[in-house]
C-alpha cells in the first residue's frame, strides 16, 4: 500500500492582483491541469485569464524543493492555445517528447461551432508551445476544435453527456503508445449525470507533421467505483490522470464537491495501479497518510504532476471558495493564487 507524506502548501500567484474580465468582474484563479515538462510545471485554469498577453495556460519554474517560482510566470499565448476553453487535464506522450493539453468536451452545439472552444485536444513539441497543433480536428470545413475525435469520445462513452477531466499517455502494445481519458461525469445532460471514474482510449502515434493520429479505435479500458472502498466518506469523479513513468504506474486523482445539511464538503482522494493491475482490470489502491488512514485532500484536488521518483505535485481547483485551510495560516486566499501541495509517496 502507498503512503504519502506532506512535504509542504502553498499558493501561486498566476495573474495580477484584482484582474478584471470584460464585464467587471474578478477573475478567479481555478487550476484544474497540470504537467511537469523536465524543466517547468505547465498549468491551466478552466476559466479564462484575460488580456493579450496573458491566456488560462502558463508555466512556472521550480526550485530543488518543487516549489514554483512566481517571478517565473510565462504564459502560452498561441492562438490554438488561446481559443481552447476549460482546460481540464495535460499530459505527456508516452515518450515523453510532446506536450497534450485537454479541455472538458462537456458542451457542443447542434447547430453552429459556437461551442466548438470546448472541444479540442492539443499537441506542441516539448519546450515549443509555438508549435501547438489541434488534434483530430474535422476535415470537412476546417472549423476549428477536435470535432472528429468527439465523434470517437461519443461512440466510446455510449451516453449523451460526459465530461473529461484527465489525460494520460503509456506504453502500449501498438504505435507509440496508448492515449486515455479520463471520464467524470456522464448521463443524459449536464443536470442528469453520474459522477464516475471511467478511462477510455486508443492507441496512437505522433506522425511527420508533429500531429497525433489515432490508430485503432477509442474504447472502453477502464472503470471502478470508489464508494467501494469503506475509507472514502464522499461520491467522487475523476479528476486527473498521471503516468508515473519512473515506477510504471498509474495515478488517478478522484475530487468530490456535495452539500450535506447546507454544509458543502470538498476534498478529494490520491489512487495508484500498477500499468499490469490497470491492464487487468484490477481495483487500484487508496493511497493513505502517514497514519495508514486514507488521504484525503480538504481541497478539490484537480490536477497531479510528477516530479520525480518519489514526489508528486497536486493542484486545487476550489471554484469561488477562497478558503485555505491548512494551506496557509491566513484565512483566504486571493482570488488570483491557487492553491498546491507537494507529496513524497514513500
Amino acid at each position: 500500500m502507498n503512503r504519502a507524506q506532506v512535504l509542504s502548501h502553498g499558493t501561486l500567484h498566476c495573474f495580477p492582483v484584482g484582474l478584471r474580465d470584460a464585464d467587471d468582474k474578478p477573475v478567479n484563479a481555478e487550476v484544474s491541469a497540470v504537467v511537469y515538462d523536465g524543466q517547468r510545471l505547465i498549468l491551466a485554469s478552466d476559466k479564462p485569464i484575460p488580456g493579450e498577453a496573458r491566456s488560462a495556460v502558463f508555466a512556472v519554474a521550480i526550485d530543488e524543493h518543487g516549489v514554483p517560482d512566481d517571478a517565473s510566470l510565462d504564459y502560452f499565448t498561441e492562438p490554438a492555445i488561446k481559443n481552447a476553453t476549460k482546460y481540464e487535464d495535460f499530459a505527456l506522450t508516452a515518450d515523453g517528447r510532446h506536450v497534450l493539453a485537454t479541455t472538458g468536451f462537456d458542451r457542443i452545439a447542434e447547430d453552429d461551432h459556437t461551442l466548438n472552444a470546448y472541444n479540442h485536444l492539443l499537441i506542441w513539441p516539448l519546450g515549443q508551445p509555438e508549435r501547438v497543433q489541434v488534434v483530430d480536428p474535422d476535415p470537412r470545413d476546417g472549423v476549428e476544435g477536435s470535432l472528429e475525435l468527439r465523434d470517437k469520445l461519443d461512440g466510446a462513452i455510449g451516453t449523451p453527456y460526459y465530461k473529461i477531466e484527465g489525460l494520460a499517455a503509456i506504453p502500449g502494445e501498438r504505435g507509440e503508445g496508448l492515449l486515455m481519458f479520463g471520464v467524470r461525469e456522464q448521463g443524459n445532460s449536464h443536470d442528469d449525470f453520474d459522477y464516475v471514474c471511467r478511462v477510455v482510449g486508443a492507441h496512437y502515434r505522433v506522425n511527420a507533421r508533429g500531429n497525433l493520429e489515432f490508430i485503432d479505435a477509442l474504447r472502453s479500458l477502464y472503470r471502478f467505483d470508489p464508494g467501494d472502498f469503506p475509507g472514502v466518506r464522499h461520491v467522487c469523479g475523476l479528476s486527473s490522470l498521471e503516468y508515473d513513468p519512473y515506477n510504471a504506474r498509474l495515478y488517478l486523482l478522484t475530487s468530490f464537491e456535495t452539500e450535506a445539511d447546507g454544509v458543502e464538503h470538498i476534498g478529494g482522494y490520491l489512487w495508484s495501479t500498477s500499468l499490469d493491475d490497470f491492464n487487468a482490470g484490477r481495483a487500484p489502491q487508496l493511497v493513505e497518510d502517514e497514519h495508514g488512514e486514507p488521504l484525503e485532500f480538504e481541497h478539490k484536488a484537480e490536477g497531479l504532476a510528477v516530479l520525480d521518483e518519489t514526489r508528486l505535485f497536486v493542484a486545487y481547483d476550489n471554484d469561488r471558495s477562497l478558503a485555505l485551510g491548512s494551506i496557509d495560516t491566513r484565512d483566504e486566499r486571493h482570488a488570483n493564487e491557487a492553491p498546491y501541495t507537494i507529496l513524497r509517496i514513500v
